[in-house]
């Protein structure tokens, strides 16, 4: 047991997103999914008891090994430095803002190299478009939940927490102010 724990932990912090356990049992050639699931179940009460940065999310049927959420920031900060430029980050902080949002509307906001920061981002895969008029509406993908270990309905929560003020004191800094109507409590 402790060598397919083993094995499964390598697993999933090698994929770093969430995986099944058929899919676990298929990378490991096992037939029976039984030995996984106690491994796996075995594996997530040992993250649970251990003194660890580290914790075994399960997702539904899902499973995926990922960082304490009291530690997100350390990765947060790493991961900003190293994957992403910062104005593409804020890019994609519109986009998560107002998402599903026009192109068109990300442009005026953040000028005319955010059509370099989409392409990099729909190339990252935490982002796609499709045709919406003569502009693209711009989508959150699952990997962005998945990549940020954040769900769609706790994302919304987070951003619902932002004031109207706080909003318009963002939006000022951006390269191209806007104002929001005065009617939007967004």
């Amino acid at each position: 047991m402790d060598h397919l724990k083993k094995q499964i932990e390598a697993i999933l912090f090698t994929l770093g997103k969430f995986v099944s356990v058929d899919e676990i049992s298929k990378y490991l050639n096992l037939s029976s999914s039984e030995e996984v699931i106690k491994a796996v179940e075995q594996l997530k009460k040992d993250y649970e008891q251990k003194d660890s940065a580290l914790i075994l999310h399960q997702q539904d049927n899902l499973f995926k090994l990922n960082i304490k959420k009291e530690y997100g920031f350390l990765t947060n900060k790493l991961l900003s430095t190293t994957e992403m430029d910062s104005p593409t980050i804020k890019t994609l902080a519109v986009i998560a803002f107002k998402s599903p949002v026009q192109q068109a509307d990300i442009i005026h906001i953040r000028g005319n190299k955010a059509y370099d920061h989409v392409s990099n981002l729909i190339n990252s895969g935490l982002i796609s478009t499709e045709k919406d008029g003569r502009t693209r509406l711009i989508k959150l993908t699952p990997h962005f939940y998945d990549y940020f270990d954040i769900s769609e309905k706790e994302l919304k929560n987070e951003l619902s927490k932002i004031t109207p003020k706080e909003i318009q004191r963002i939006l000022a800094e951006l390269p191209r102010p806007i104002e929001l109507p005065k009617d939007n409590n967004a």
